[in-house]
Order: structure tokens, then C-alpha cells, then sequence
């Protein structure tokens, strides 16, 4: 092979590179969290993996931080076509499809095991497709473990709510939850909390252990109180005009990824949450108490019925959900 041949191949490869890079499509995710959050690391994984199944011809960039917008402006930019993924939670997304409220009742799931195995059903399945008539359809779940009350003292049992201003998402069922646990629900912006718990606008809060360490809440609060009360699982979604737009090769490579990361997610979520504890405790000085959770569930057992009575949809998922423990 002649040098100038040589040139003119090296030219080409090239030139098909770079038509290669320039027809690849681009779908842009954005989520609230860090970069060495968990949920960040999984999204990660599913952009690698939707990267090999496609060969290149389909990526997810991935803006961390709330860069494109708060949870709430996501979904609203992803319901007009704005955006193309967003990553959210079950708690909020119950204000865009009734049946995310399932998830969110208290203490409707008996174990991780339950958990997980609702959400990788045709339980889970039905959920996420629920929403393709409000502008967007689910792919995957993220387990985050268990939620509890955090703030600066103990708090034992219900009657050590009484009066506490809790921060909650803005979500139906969490508000509910804190009203009959005698407390007072206030709904703040993720990225506000810091602040507020600081300066006394509320009084606690309520998540996994995580939010201690990752942002930075076990400064400002110092006692975790283990009650377990939800089991609350992030979402990540696509816009229904993006999902459109993909051919049904990329639509079958997205699913597939987005499923995969799921399993990701969970083995490296126990793990990292675990070290979030320790963390807190050595570096933060945190406390953590484990509660009797007898009185919690007995307070917020009503909220099953409640939510049964109100929606035909969300009574089935209740019933196939408590089913799918035994």
C-alpha cells in the first residue's frame, strides 16, 4: 500500500468516525443528586451499557446536580418534550400518576426482599407504563432503602412528633403520613433542606441514611430514628416524544439498560448506604436509635384503606402488592 493510499484510508476511517459520532442521538438525563451519589453511578452504568448495545448510535448525557432544573421543573420540561429523561422518585410522581401512591404507603412493604421483588413484577411493569397519557413512561426503579425521621433529638414514638414541623416531599401520601403521626408536614425543595433544617424552618426530616452524608444533613441533624416508616424507590423516565422519536431497536437497548442498572443499583446501594452510616457516625456524629415500630404502623395503617377507597387503580395495586409478600 502506497503512502498516499495509506493517507487516504486513514482519511476515511476518519470521515466515517466522525458521520458515525454526528448521527449518533444524544438524550440528555438530569437528576438532583452528586456525582458520587449511587443513583448517579447507576445512571452512569446505563448509559455504558445503552452505549455498547447500540453502538454508539444512541448516548445518554448525564447532568447531575439539578443543572437543568429542580425534580418538579424536570418533569414539567420532560412533559412537553423540553427534556428527554429526568430522574425523580415515587413520591412526587404521585402527584403526575396515581399509581405511584401505592408505593409510597407506609410500612406496605415487609422486607428489601419484598421491595424488590414488587418492583421487578408486572407490578412494577404496570406502574411505569401508567403514565405514557401524561407525557412520559417510566424504565427503571432504583431501590433507596428504608426512610426515617432525623432531627435533632429522639424521637421514639409518635407522641415525640407532636407539634414538629417535618419536612416532606410534595406528595399526598407523605403529607398524610406525618398528619397522623401528629406532626406538622411542610414540603421544601430538596436543595432548600440544608438550609432550612439550619435555621429552624423545620424541625426534621425524613429519608435514608444516605441524606446525612451526601448532602451533608448529619451537620445540622443528629439523631436518626430507625423507624422504617417507606420504602421509596427513585424512577428514571423518558419524555413520551423522545421515546417516540428512538427506533424500536434503541427502545428494546434502553429497556434492556435500564433494567440492568436496576440490579447494578441495589448490590452497590447496600453497600455505599452502610458506609453512609458509619460515616455519619465517625465524621458527622450522628446517632442512630432503633425504635419500636408498633405504634407507627398502627398509626398509619388507615392511610391503606384511605388510599383504597379513593382509586380503583391504586386498590389493585395494594392488594397484588401485599399478595406478592407471602
Amino acid at each position: 500500500m502506497s503512502k498516499f493510499t495509506a493517507l487516504a484510508a486513514t482519511a476515511a476511517i476518519s470521515v466515517l468516525a466522525l458521520s458515525s459520532t454526528v448521527d449518533a442521538k444524544t438524550l440528555r438525563l438530569n437528576h438532583n443528586n452528586p456525582e458520587d451519589h449511587p443513583l448517579h453511578k447507576s445512571m452512569e452504568f446505563m448509559a455504558d451499557r445503552v452505549d455498547e448495545l447500540t453502538d454508539g448510535d444512541l448516548k445518554i448525557r448525564i447532568f447531575a446536580n439539578a443543572q437543568l432544573g429542580t425534580q418538579r421543573e424536570s418533569m414539567e420540561l420532560m412533559q412537553n418534550g423540553s427534556l428527554d429523561m429526568a430522574r425523580s422518585n415515587a413520591s412526587e410522581l404521585e402527584a403526575f400518576e396515581e399509581s405511584y401512591g401505592a408505593l409510597n404507603l407506609p410500612y406496605i412493604f415487609t422486607s428489601d426482599d419484598h421491595y424488590f421483588d414488587v418492583l421487578s413484577s408486572d407490578i412494577g411493569d404496570d406502574i411505569l407504563a401508567a403514565s405514557a397519557e401524561n407525557g412520559f413512561i417510566g424504565l427503571t426503579y432504583y431501590v433507596e432503602g428504608a426512610r426515617s425521621f432525623y432531627a435533632n433529638k429522639e424521637i421514639n414514638s409518635p407522641a415525640d412528633l407532636e407539634g414538629m414541623k417535618i419536612r416532606v416531599q410534595p406528595s399526598p401520601s407523605a403529607i398524610r403520613m406525618v398528619e397522623l403521626l401528629g406532626g406538622n408536614p411542610t414540603p421544601i425543595a430538596w436543595g432548600e433542606l440544608y438550609s432550612a433544617l439550619q435555621q429552624g424552618v423545620v424541625d426534621g426530616a425524613e429519608n435514608n441514611p444516605m441524606a446525612l452524608t451526601s448532602a451533608r444533613h448529619g451537620e445540622v441533624s443528629k439523631v436518626y430514628s430507625n423507624d422504617g416508616h417507606t420504602m421509596i424507590p427513585s424512577v428514571v423516565m423518558i419524555s413520551t416524544q423522545s421515546w417516540d422519536d428512538l427506533t424500536p431497536e434503541q427502545q428494546d437497548a434502553l429497556r434492556t439498560a435500564a433494567k440492568e442498572s436496576m440490579v447494578f443499583h441495589r448490590d452497590q446501594w447496600n453497600e455505599m448506604s452502610n458506609a453512609a452510616v458509619e460515616q455519619a457516625k465517625s465524621e458527622l456524629g450522628v446517632t442512630f436509635i432503633e425504635v419500636e415500630k408498633g405504634p407507627f404502623i398502627e398509626a398509619v395503617l388507615p392511610m391503606h384503606e384511605e388510599a383504597a377507597s379513593k382509586s380503583p387503580v391504586v386498590a389493585d395495586l395494594i392488594e397484588r402488592i401485599k399478595a406478592k409478600a407471602n
